[in-house]
């Protein structure tokens, strides 16, 4: 996706994830590592206190994000994704489905933000042709970030994009849904 709307002011820093490239096949260790560090992150820590204009600005940047998507993006209740050639294969032709279950924020959002959130990320996915894998979110996360106009927003961004998918993969299941800021 071309950035059509560079908002961010160029004295604002944009947080970044380390995304080194490790194999899992001969570092699995490593992988591991450094998905229970994340995940005990966002376990651990307290929920953010977010400002209300900070709401604000992160559902008009995400609207003008969906704005300039070239992809219709349908809503499911059930159907989601297995893997991502399935997602690429979709977003290959202009589409993509949203799963009700992976848009859940505690954001307090009318629902069309956390749906357009995912839509973003997904596509973020296939722009930088990462996997769900933690390394996955975290390219993915990186690519959105960029775009991100506040600093804050990359924080929500990075709670929803890497820490709590690190706390799902450890724990093996969703956990409970929170911003953390770290």
């Amino acid at each position: 996706m071309k950035n059509h709307h560079s908002s961010q002011d160029k004295s604002t820093q944009v947080l970044e994830a380390d995304n080194r490239s490790v194999s899992t096949t001969k570092h699995p260790n490593l992988i591991t590592a450094k998905v229970e560090i994340l995940a005990k992150l966002y376990l651990e820590g307290k929920p953010a206190e977010i400002p209300d204009r900070t709401i604000s600005e992160l559902c008009d940047w995400l609207w003008s994000e969906f704005q300039a998507t070239p992809l219709n993006l349908e809503f499911s209740w059930f159907d989601r994704y297995n893997n991502v050639a399935e997602m690429f294969a979709d977003i290959q032709q202009s589409h993509l489905w949203v799963s009700a279950e992976n848009y859940n924020t505690t954001l307090d959002l009318n629902p069309i933000y956390s749906f357009i959130f995912q839509a973003l990320h997904d596509n973020d996915h296939y722009q930088t042709q990462s996997d769900f894998s933690i390394e996955g979110e975290i390219a993915s996360y990186n690519a959105t970030a960029k775009r991100a106009p506040s600093l804050d927003i990359q924080k929500i961004i990075y709670s929803e994009s890497v820490l709590r998918p690190a706390a799902q993969l450890f724990l093996g299941h969703p956990p409970m849904f929170k911003i953390v800021f770290v």
